[in-house]
């Protein structure tokens, strides 16, 4: 079974703002297009993830979507500093919102407790007008 990592997403406000700011940071790695994203710590179990385990995403407080996490690489800044990058499939998959409290850095993420992906079709608009917070607390509650 693939081992998960969850990471709170700052800043962004939505799926589809996502989407943009990868696209603008998204560039070719052997052959195909990849997208970066940075840590601080590297996983100590960085097979288990890259064994087809994804990145779950927190945005405003709910599990929005999540994607591949193909590779990680350690990066030398030139004041010294070090930052594990993640190299990550540019494909978003929305997942069914799910409430998260606020964590810093990232944890893993059993594939057992992962969200379920959401049907082609069902993204933003599944459960009505509801904001994804509100559908996040209704499934949490049992009431979705």
């Amino acid at each position: 079974m693939p081992l998960h990592l969850i990471k709170l997403c700052v800043g962004i406000d939505d799926v589809d703002q996502l989407r943009a700011a990868q696209e603008r940071r998204a560039y070719r790695r052997d052959g195909r297009m990849v997208v970066p994203g940075f840590t601080r710590r590297s996983p100590r179990r960085p097979d288990e993830v890259t064994d087809g385990g994804s990145i779950y995403w927190v945005i405003k407080g709910s599990v929005r979507c999540r994607q591949r996490v193909l590779d990680f690489e350690m990066v030398q800044e030139e004041e010294g500093g070090t930052w594990c990058r993640l190299i990550l499939d540019p494909e978003l998959v929305e997942v069914m919102p799910q409430a998260k409290k606020p964590f810093q850095g990232w944890r893993y993420l059993a594939d057992a407790d992962a969200p379920r992906d959401l049907a082609a079709g069902q993204g933003a608009g599944q459960g009505g007008d509801l904001p994804p917070h509100l559908l996040a607390e209704l499934r949490e509650l049992g009431l979705l």
